[in-house]
């Protein structure tokens, strides 16, 4: 019934939405005689927060054109390289006539960017990708909303998560690194421990950045939510139906509109400081600061719902059973276990700031992961960055991003080395 009234609700604000961006530029059009008044810039800023407050927003594109290799300023392509029903992958591909940065390219490792499946489209790694294409060949899982799939196409739970990371490793190759950021750490490092124990190949390395590997270290507010309720309570009260108005109707889903409160009522007197600077902005004329809210915005108040399966077995597995940690997770009845993993190198990143996956929670990837040599395994803290800042941001380009890079590139030249012989 909640997805039923949230649907009435967005319906009955959409025309508002639409007047007040029609009101807003009627007060900012210099043509408008309505523009020339003492207040017109105040109140078409008005109308102009009034509509971002009150519009929809779809999912964002990627809108990466182009890179920079070897100095040499190379085009990029978006294309999906394999297509399931709950999740794309793209691949991002790079083309150049200039033989140089040709050359370049072709010697470039190639990672995996397993983008989380937790209320956000995978474009909120669009500035991970950015500076990714400049070294590497780049793919990305590209999870759908769940809200499109049809019921016919089955459930999701958190086990087809591991079996779809696993198909995409196999689907790139062994070469691959693999990098997981926030809720993804855990099913990657289980797809990535059922390779080594079936005596598959694995990624020459996994990065695992600010991730519930050991929910119990640090916990923050996302933590003791899942402690403090039981599995039913999440099931009685967060779960809701796919109205008929879209292809999954019917579907037990995990809202893309409640996660979007659960994010805002974490930082609530952020938000607001923030809308109101974007409002002083638009008073200033200063468009540069408007805009880059704008850009921050669209990307954070587009969401997507969750299967409940997976939702429902990701509260249970990660937050209250600490299965991994355990040693008791097991997925279609194999038991995950990270001390089989023995080739891959390791790098955790952690956020001094962050209020999502608190310190040493994904540091404790370290200890599961016993059977990689100590030579192999690194850290890095990310001094004065929250979660979004390691990934995401100033701080993710100058401070994470070269360590990233350095790491994949001196592992991929060692494989490189002892496949040669």
């Amino acid at each position: 019934m909640l997805y039923h009234l949230y649907e009435t609700q967005r319906a009955l604000t959409a025309p508002f939405a639409e007047f007040a961006a029609a009101a807003g530029k009627l007060y900012e059009h210099p043509l408008s005689p309505f523009a020339h008044s003492p207040l017109s810039q105040r109140i078409s800023a008005g109308f102009d927060l009034m509509h971002r407050l009150a519009k929809e927003y779809e999912k964002p594109e990627f809108g990466i054109t182009s890179a920079t290799v070897d100095g040499v300023v190379i085009a990029v392509q978006e294309q999906v390289a394999v297509t399931k029903p709950f999740c794309r992958l793209l691949r991002f591909k790079r083309f150049t006539d200039e033989p140089r940065a040709l050359t370049k390219m072709k010697t470039q490792p190639t990672v995996l960017v397993v983008a989380p499946l937790s209320g956000h489209h995978s474009t909120l790694l669009r500035d991970t990708v950015t500076s990714l294409l400049h070294d590497h060949k780049v793919f990305i899982t590209d999870w759908t909303d769940a809200r499109m799939v049809p019921v016919e196409e089955g459930p999701f739970h958190l086990a087809d998560y591991v079996e779809y990371v696993q198909d995409f490793i196999r689907h790139i190759g062994p070469n691959v690194h693999v990098i997981s950021v926030c809720q993804p750490t855990v099913p990657v490092l289980g797809a990535v421990s059922l390779l080594a124990s079936g005596g598959e190949a694995t990624p020459r390395t996994m990065t695992m950045m600010g991730g519930p590997i050991d929910a119990r270290r640090s916990p923050t507010s996302v933590n003791d939510l899942a402690v403090n309720k039981s599995h039913a309570w999440f099931e009685a009260n967060v779960i809701y139906r796919v109205p008929t108005n879209y292809p999954g109707a019917g579907r037990a889903v995990y809202p893309g509109f409640l996660q979007h409160t659960g994010f805002v009522a974490m930082n609530p007197d952020r938000h607001v400081s923030s809308h109101y600077d974007y409002f002083l902005d638009l008073i200033r004329g200063d468009e540069d600061s408007a805009e880059a809210h704008r850009k921050f915005y669209d990307e954070y108040n587009a969401v997507l719902d969750m299967p409940a399966e997976y939702y429902l077995d990701t509260i249970k597995t990660v937050f209250q059973d600490f299965a991994l940690v355990n040693g008791t997770w097991k997925v279609n009845g194999h038991l995950v276990r990270p001390q089989d993993i023995t080739t891959t190198a390791l790098l955790t990143v952690e956020g001094q700031l962050d209020d999502i996956s608190g310190a040493g929670q994904t540091r404790a990837a370290h200890e599961l992961c016993s059977g990689i040599p100590r030579s192999r395994q690194f850290h890095y803290d990310v001094v004065g960055a929250g979660h979004y800042g390691i990934f995401s941001g100033r701080r993710w380009r100058e401070k994470v991003y070269p360590e990233l890079r350095s790491f994949i590139s001196r592992h991929d030249r060692v494989a490189l080395r002892k496949a040669a012989g």
